[in-house]
């Protein structure tokens, strides 16, 4: 007996329900366009709602001076000139516009006593820009657009789970996927789709996104419907990621905990970031603390565990209650840690794809007409470092910009051509994997990969490691092919992770490539093998399985920004 299936139709289809989906969501319902939101992950689960720190935007609010120009500037001094200036100059201009739709849809900032939004200091900001609501920042704007986007009646399918984007000619016309419960299918067709399904830090061992997300899906689902990648090795590793228990190792430590006062130390009790940055110490930036622990660790100073020690224990317990009440709880939820009285045991963890899908700087549409990208899918904002705060404001800004393209794209169409046999081919790709049975462990291929990744691709990086890494997953990718899939009475998580796997190897080889490449060391992607920056690779590099790895210039940035660059006083500031 055939599977179920549901067909639907809709103008725009947003794949992924997190900040950048249901702000684009928001913006076409808004202009009363037939939009439907799908994601695998409950809404008000998805993975912008652990972001903690804050939002970013040149509002003046508590230093004037600031404007859009040195907002720019900022982000791309710390992008290590890899950020594109036209991406940045978008989300630097319409960040006192996203920062507006918030409140539009009532979000409750922190103000100061007369009433403006207040704002603190990230490193590497000029001038106090960063908005926040305590440090569940991502959580509130979650909470925010989930209740717009219910105000304004948009349909949202939660726990269904995307497994291709369907295209003829060059030229979208939809999506297939299926209910993660019940295996029900689901062919979708639409006019426009914007993909908004996260980045690929899961396929790292420790890693601060959760179980079965950010495995790479915007990835695959791009790739395989005719789109490329840009910079996938620029992965950004946070300092600060807990070691226990097992299941939710690299769970961050908000960097607020160092930014309040906290102390690094390491197994010998030594306070190590004198060595590294003795101005700045535990105020330094996200990627030099990074690489400064994995040095503790890797020459043998590191805890029994191989971490070291982050402590704020010696803070007033009245500062860590009111400042840092989220790190308190996860540590006695997840391991009856009291850290008004202990240190946490800590270790650099996958955190953030600055790379992504590429797309174009001013629509962020993608190499396949009507497919967008957004978020931490796509790429351009960020370069090799991103400017802490930076990622929540580029989910407002170019949601509301995607949403406004998708449909005057799908305005624009006189007719909306399918394709009879790319439908076929997403069924019969379910099919194959719900009929085979294989040897080979799904959970067990993804552990093997993020084992290659964490050895060979992780803070510090060499050739011989990347070309033993590529190696591997040659390996893993072969064993592929003998997967056992079992649906049972929980459900079908288990095809989920066999389209989890597919992802995570293309990410793993996209980023291995990439890696490979970029013989040098800059921001975050540091080459034991090639310590100094090239000026040569001020490129970006982008990733296809045709052509391999390709440079592609960055453009220049604007006199009225380059003027604005210089050296940033971190005194006094949080870290990013």
């Amino acid at each position: 007996m055939p599977a179920p299936e549901r067909r639907l139709s809709t103008t725009v289809l947003v794949i992924g329900t997190g900040g950048s989906g249901l702000r684009a969501a928001i913006e076409l319902a808004e202009s009363g366009v037939a939009v439907l939101a799908v994601g695998k992950r409950p809404r008000l689960d998805a993975h912008t709602a652990l972001a903690a720190g804050g939002i970013n935007a040149a509002l003046g609010t508590m230093d004037p001076q600031d404007n859009w120009r040195q907002h720019a500037a900022d982000t791309i001094k710390e992008s290590y000139y890899l950020a594109n200036p036209h991406t940045v100059e978008i989300v630097t201009k319409g960040a006192g516009q996203g920062i507006a739709d918030l409140e539009r849809y009532g979000m409750a900032f922190a103000r100061e006593e007369d009433g403006r939004i207040s704002q603190r200091y990230f490193g590497a900001h000029t001038y106090r820009r960063t908005a926040f609501a305590g440090d569940y920042t991502g959580l509130e704007i979650q909470r925010t657009l989930v209740r717009r986007a219910e105000q304004l009646d948009v349909p949202i399918l939660d726990g269904v789970y995307i497994t291709r984007i369907l295209v003829r000619d060059n030229v979208v016309f939809g999506a297939y996927g299926f209910d993660l419960e019940d295996g029900t299918r689901y062919l979708i067709h639409a006019d426009a789709v914007i993909l908004a399904a996260g980045g690929h830090t899961r396929i790292w061992r420790r890693t601060s996104s959760r179980r079965d997300e950010n495995t790479g899906d915007s990835f695959r689902l791009a790739v395989e419907a005719g789109g490329r990648l840009r910079d996938p090795e620029l992965v950004q590793f946070h300092p600060s990621g807990i070691l226990e228990p097992q299941n939710a190792a690299g769970t961050l430590v908000s960097e607020a905990a160092r930014g309040e006062g906290g102390i690094l130390r390491n197994g010998l009790g030594e306070r190590f970031m004198s060595r590294y940055d003795p101005e700045r110490m535990e105020l330094s930036t996200r990627d030099r603390v990074a690489l400064a622990a994995y040095t503790e660790i890797s020459e043998g100073r590191g805890t029994a565990n191989g971490g070291v020690w982050l402590d704020v224990s010696h803070l007033p317990r009245e500062t860590i209650m009111t400042r840092l009440p989220r790190v308190y709880q996860t540590l006695l939820e997840l391991q009856m840690l009291d850290i008004t009285t202990s240190p946490i045991e800590i270790a650099p963890t996958a955190h953030y794809s600055m790379g992504g899908v590429w797309v174009r700087p001013d629509d962020h549409g993608t190499d396949v007409d009507g497919l967008y990208a957004i978020g931490e899918a796509s790429s351009g904002l960020h370069g090799a470092n991103r400017l802490g705060g930076n990622s929540l404001i580029e989910l407002l800004v170019f949601g509301r910009i995607v949403g406004q393209a998708a449909a005057a794209y799908a305005a624009g169409l006189e007719v909306q051509h399918r394709s009879a046999d790319a439908v076929a081919k997403a069924r019969s790709e379910i099919d194959d994997l719900l009929a085979a049975g294989g040897s080979e462990n799904v959970r067990a291929l993804q552990r093997a990969i993020r084992n290659t990744m964490t050895e060979h691709a992780g803070v510090v990086r060499n050739e011989e490691g990347l070309r033993a890494g590529l190696a591997e997953l040659d390996a893993i990718e072969a064993r592929i092919d003998d997967v056992g899939i079992h649906p049972d009475i929980a459900g079908y998580a288990d095809l989920a992770h066999a389209f989890d796997l597919k992802a995570s190897a293309l990410a793993a080889r996209a980023t291995l490539a990439a890696a490979l490449e970029r013989r040098e060391s800059r921001g975050c992607h540091n080459r034991s093998d090639y310590p100094d920056q090239d000026p040569e690779l001020q490129v970006n590099l982008i990733w296809s399985p045709g052509a391999g790895v390709v440079a592609e210039p960055v453009p220049p940035v604007s006199a009225e920004v380059a003027e604005l660059i210089g050296d940033v006083s971190q005194e006094g500031k949080l870290v990013e």
